[in-house]
């Protein structure tokens, strides 16, 4: 049964020095650098939100007016504008 403690201690000990190898090794490691892709741009679109409802949506898809921007021509008459 002794036997058995030991054999049970020893392996515990074993297994605890690999893993604390392995996250040292790990932690010098440095990360992978991220790859540039090649033919791609990224593009920004700037949002904006409606006056009325508040909604948020591309700049390029809100109508404009006087006094503001909006989701809907509804929304552009309701303000007045």
């Amino acid at each position: 049964m002794k036997y058995l403690l030991i054999l049970g201690i020893v392996m515990g000990v074993l297994w605890l020095l690999k893993n604390k190898r392995r996250l040292d090794r790990d932690e010098q490691t440095p990360p992978p650098a991220a790859k540039p892709r090649t033919g791609t741009q990224l593009t920004t679109t700037e949002i904006v939100a409606c006056d009325v409802c508040h909604v948020h949506l591309p700049r390029s898809e809100a109508l404009t007016g006087p006094k503001g921007t909006y989701c809907s021509a509804a929304h552009r008459q309701q303000a007045g504008g």
